[in-house]
């Protein structure tokens, strides 16, 4: 099914940020719009905000002068609901309540014609339970924007039990007509993003419990090695403790506690204490003017690295070989399972065990583990850990070796997974149980990860280019490390490692 005429009445509920940037959207994509807010005079004043915004873009040479006054033209703030009788398609974007927004559907069911799309903006709650005791639910649809609405690409398409497929795909249709990606989704916990994206934040929360590294450390490590934008703790601070805190525990408590999702003492405390992040100065960095972010820790040696002996293919890690040959280091190959010997150091990428389990099981000498990188050829910083028998000295050979690549080097605690590596596994692993249940594809899945959270890589892409297999054991170590159902691996990913597969076939 097509999207929707152009022509076609659009109503927007809800005058704040998110329902004034999806005013705009739909009336840059050429439709009438009609706002309402409950609150005298919001629909006016955020009428005039979208102005502002149009007037930016003007400024910026994104805009043509002619294309803002016929945007503006086409939006017209309302004072009653009444007024949107005459819509086609109705979003609301108010307060998270459920109570609250079906009884906007209710009253929208009486004024609005019998063909008229009510979707919701929610990003919470069930769009079954919004459509449940409606004259129509079949009419009721997701339509999920991210903040902000005009920049961020992706629309999640929601479908609750009743909602019709046909309507589900105008919506998705008309969000591709809007500039948007558009991805399908089931109505479960979280969608998509708000579900795969809890690990992000809750296994650095557990590394910086357990003693890991720092706030800094852990943060610069997951942009300078994992390419993410933005690291957990800058981010939750940026989100808000207390949105991101309720998030999590909303979605913990809809699965039953499921310890998957348990959420964090670290980040309940700064809630009690009210350091909700910038929005209060003090999270878990201070903002107050004048106080300098501090910077991640950093190894240093003074060793020197020459050369090095690569023994068998190091997979994920290939491309660090020919980095470490452009850097001038004379590099030797043979065969063997995986590892780097430079001096008396061993270096293997982690496989979810401890450095110091690792080498008493397998009998490698002054182990070091490195952790994972979304390229190795291009990434600025790595984690190490090693085991409790690695000598200082071979340590720092270690170092030498990744500092002579050209590598910011950060040490952190001896724990499983290391940063990187037991994030994207545990997000990949939350990806495929999404797929195994129904929630959504693998590749919209992905699609909404990278364009609804900037994640530089969709999680089931990235599993698949680490190797099915690897990611499996990382889970399995993580498992008997921890004892807990929080790292059990997904039958999807069994399943795809069994028939050799990717979670993309």
């Amino acid at each position: 099914m097509g999207a929707l005429a152009s022509n076609v009445q659009v109503g927007v509920i809800g005058a704040g940020a998110m329902g004034a940037g999806i005013a705009q959207v739909a009336a840059q994509a050429g439709h009438p719009v009609k706002l309402y807010d409950n609150r005298p005079g919001a629909a006016a004043q955020a009428v005039t905000g979208i102005d502002r915004q149009l007037a930016r873009l003007v400024d910026k040479g994104k805009l043509l002068a002619a294309e803002r006054e016929a945007i503006n033209a086409r939006l017209c703030p309302v004072d009653t609901l009444e007024a949107l009788a005459d819509a086609g398609l109705v979003i609301e974007a108010i307060v998270e309540n459920l109570q609250v927004k079906q009884a906007l559907f209710s009253q929208l069911e009486t004024l609005c014609a019998a063909d008229c799309i009510l979707a919701s903006n929610t990003s919470s709650l069930s769009i079954t339970s919004l459509a449940a005791g409606l004259e129509r639910p079949q009419h009721v649809v997701g339509m999920h924007f991210f903040n902000p609405a005009p920049l961020m690409a992706l629309v999640e398409v929601v479908s609750g039990l009743a909602t019709d497929p046909a309507v589900a795909a105008r919506i998705y249709a008309t969000a591709q007509a809007w500039g948007k990606q558009p991805v399908h989704a089931r109505s479960t916990p979280g969608f998509i993003v708000n579900r795969v994206a809890r690990p992000f934040y809750a296994e650095s929360l557990r590394l910086l419990q357990e003693g890991a590294a720092d706030c800094a450390s852990l943060d610069a490590l997951m942009r300078d090695a994992g390419g993410f934008r933005m690291g957990a703790f800058e981010l939750t601070d940026l989100i808000g403790h207390d949105v991101n805190y309720a998030v999590t525990c909303s979605v913990f408590d809809a699965f039953y506690g499921d310890f998957r999702f348990q959420p964090s003492l670290v980040q309940k405390e700064l809630v009690d204490a009210g350091r909700l992040g910038r929005k209060t100065g003090q999270g878990f960095y201070r903002y107050a003017e004048g106080v300098e972010r501090p910077q991640p820790a950093e190894l240093h040696s003074s060793a020197c690295a020459e050369a090095c002996v690569v023994e068998g293919n190091l997979g994920v890690m290939q491309p660090l070989v020919e980095r470490l040959r452009q850097s001038g280091i004379a590099v030797t190959q043979r065969a063997g399972s995986g590892l780097i010997q430079v001096g008396d150091a061993t270096l293997a990428l982690s496989d979810g065990r401890l450095a110091s389990q690792r080498a008493r099981e397998d009998g490698l000498r002054n182990l070091v583990l490195l952790d994972l990188a979304l390229d190795y050829s291009s990434a600025t910083r790595i984690a190490i850990s090693w085991s409790a028998d690695t000598s200082d000295s071979a340590r720092d050979q270690a170092v030498a070796l990744l500092q002579r690549a050209g590598l910011k080097v950060t040490g952190i605690a001896d724990l499983p997974g290391l940063v990187v590596l037991r994030t994207v596994a545990m997000l990949a692993n939350e990806a495929a149980d999404a797929v195994l249940q129904g929630v959504g594809s693998a590749a919209d899945i992905d699609l909404a990860m990278r364009a609804g959270v900037n994640y530089p890589c969709g999680p089931l892409a990235w599993a698949a280019n680490v190797g099915i297999a690897h990611t499996l054991l990382v889970l399995d170590n993580l498992q008997r490390s921890y004892g807990e159902s929080r790292y059990r691996p997904s039958l999807l990913l069994r399943r795809c490692e069994a028939k050799g597969g990717t979670l993309h076939d």
